[in-house]
């Protein structure tokens, strides 16, 4: 199984921001929308990722002064990417190995798409629960 088929589950809607969002207004759409990550975007062009945790350890060090800075201050800057072909043992070595739980799926420089670790731990259940009942059918059927 691979990135398109979480994909065509999820859909291809990715909340962005640009660099000039404040983080209070990052905070409240990622509370509105209820996921973890914006990706910034300058243009058509990915240009970092701003996560809960980089709210909180921007809270933690600037405290509430921190709301009124800009995403661009505070933002993941070298954004790792994935595409659509990428596979889910892939990803999941990529973000356990890098600490991240989420990836924006890009083609040909455009964003077309996010995944989540939890995405991707959904569908690797998923197949691997489709692949234990093949296995229960062929030992049935003998």
């Amino acid at each position: 199984m691979n990135v398109e088929a979480i994909l065509k589950g999820k859909g291809d809607d990715v909340t962005t921001v640009d660099t000039s969002t404040k983080l209070a207004r990052a905070a409240h759409l990622l509370t509105e929308k209820k996921i973890g990550a914006l990706v910034v975007m300058d243009g058509d062009r990915v240009r970092g990722i701003v996560s809960e945790r980089d709210i909180v350890r921007t809270l933690s060090v600037a405290g509430a002064e921190a709301l009124d800075m800009e995403i661009g201050q505070v933002m993941t800057q070298n954004v790792i990417t994935c595409t659509r072909e990428d596979t889910l043992d892939q990803l999941m070595s990529l973000m356990t190995g890098r600490r991240f739980r989420h990836l924006p799926v890009v083609e040909d420089d455009k964003l077309i798409g996010i995944v989540s670790i939890g995405d991707v731990v959904k569908h690797r259940l998923a197949e691997t629960e489709m692949e234990a009942e093949q296995l229960r059918l062929y030992i049935a059927t003998g």
